[in-house]
């Protein structure tokens, strides 16, 4: 720990060099500069590992470097000011609510590696939009301004997950926000758990086939040239038929994650914001190889409407741009709709497998009712579960939600014994929720 503490502490050292000699030299190109950072020398930090991992250049390590401070030095920029009697880095920085300290932007790093050399800026500037940092890798994207503000005016960030790796040798998993929309979704069931038709089962057998061979297909196979990146998945069917935990299941099983995509996130009020959300998010999936799975995807992949107004139609570009992420996308792409129809059918034909989840019929209904009912209850002789999966028709979450209630009124009860009537009585109370007739 303290060999790791040391390692990043003299990273940060070499920043600070590197910026009170920039400081000095306001027209020097950075490669100029005669303090070299040397990887050998931090290897026993985080952060030294990755810097050494990905090879990064002079450029790449001050980015890195100054969007961390926030984070570990809080006080950099003003130390450094302080240390060099000169104060031009507040102007190319974000001051903070307290007035003394700041956090560098995207014009900070620019004036890092370029000073006030003009040239160099705009070769600074194409690193912002072109380096690996911001695209490829993920690490770093830039906050964003205010409309008519220069872009390089917004705050340099650092991914958390990025932040996670990179100097704590820890995995993070993003959490759900309008930077990141979307959320990891996981399951403690198996696909014993998960009761549908044989033919539905199948279909997500070879779903599963593909995630678990498609590597070995375009490379050994050499099919690269000739296939499509990217397997594209339509579940249909009604609410709680089972789509959900089938996306679930399929990552569990192929050790992928799967994380849910919330459109309604996304909407951003900076114009360009809701493509750099999504550019963002289908990066850091296809790095890590993740399952993207969209519920209710008719709400966005619906049949299209005409352009009424300037957000329909920044709407429609919205949705134009996602299609174009989705079809390049290498990984699995799950959409589901409650119903097929729903779907644009100029977006169907992109689908390599269109699955359809089926009401449950009296079979599988009953297959549920006896896999689900707690072994530790006793079943009253009254208890009829082929009458009742015969007769009530109901989706496997109403079913779930029936046994949850009816196992409540068993436990209440004292006796933990299910009775017909406990049941019915739950049956009833499903049905009501939906307005059906009982």
């Amino acid at each position: 720990m303290l060999s790791e503490q040391k390692g990043a502490q003299q990273i940060f050292e070499h920043l600070k060099e590197v910026i009170l000699w920039r400081l000095e030299n306001t027209q020097t190109p950075l490669k100029e500069c005669p303090l070299k950072y040397t990887p050998s020398a931090y290897e026993e930090s985080s952060l030294g590992d990755y810097i050494a991992k990905h090879s990064l250049n002079q450029e790449e390590i001050m980015a890195l470097l100054l969007s961390l401070v926030t984070h570990v030095y809080p006080t950099f920029l003003r130390d450094v000011s302080v240390e060099s009697e000169n104060g031009v880095l507040y102007f190319f920085s974000q001051t903070r609510a307290d007035q003394k300290n700041a956090d560098p932007t995207a014009e900070t790093l620019l004036y890092t590696i370029a000073g006030d050399h003009i040239p160099g800026r705009i070769a600074a500037i194409q690193f912002l939009q072109n380096n690996r940092l911001f695209n490829d890798l993920q690490v770093l994207h830039t906050a964003p301004t205010e409309k008519g503000e220069p872009a390089v005016r917004g705050k340099l960030l650092v991914y958390q997950d990025a932040f996670q790796e990179i100097v704590l040798g820890s995995t993070h998993i993003p959490k759900l926000s309008e930077e990141f929309p979307a959320q990891e979704i996981k399951t403690q069931m198996t696909w014993d758990d998960l009761i549908l038709t044989e033919s539905t089962l199948q279909k997500l057998q070879n779903s599963k086939m593909w995630l678990e061979h498609n590597d070995t297909l375009l490379e050994e196979l050499g099919m690269k040239k000739r296939l499509k990146p990217g397997y594209r998945v339509l579940f249909y069917g009604a609410p709680g038929t089972g789509k959900t935990l089938a996306a679930s299941l399929l990552g569990k099983y192929t050790g992928k994650s799967v994380f849910r995509v919330d459109l309604s996130v996304l909407v951003s009020k900076y114009i360009g914001e809701t493509e750099k959300h999504l550019a963002n998010l289908f990066n850091r999936a296809q790095k890590k190889d993740w399952i993207l799975f969209f519920d209710e995807a008719d709400s966005v992949f619906g049949k299209r409407t005409n352009v009424r107004d300037a957000h329909d139609k920044y709407a429609n570009q919205g949705v134009s741009y996602l299609l174009q992420k989705i079809e390049s996308y290498p990984g699995m792409v799950i959409l589901a709709s409650n119903y097929k129809d729903n779907i644009d059918t100029a977006f169907m034909r992109r689908f390599q497998s269109i699955i359809n989840f089926e009401l449950p019929k009296a079979k599988e209904r009953l297959r549920i009712w006896k896999h689900n009912i707690p072994e530790k209850l006793e079943q009253h002789p009254s208890l009829k579960l082929e009458e009742i999966a015969s007769k009530y028709v109901l989706n496997g979450s109403n079913i779930m939600n029936c046994i949850q209630d009816a196992s409540l009124k068993a436990l209440a009860n004292k006796d933990r014994i299910l009775t017909q009537a406990m049941v019915l009585e739950s049956i009833k109370k499903e049905y009501h929720k939906e307005d059906k007739a009982f």
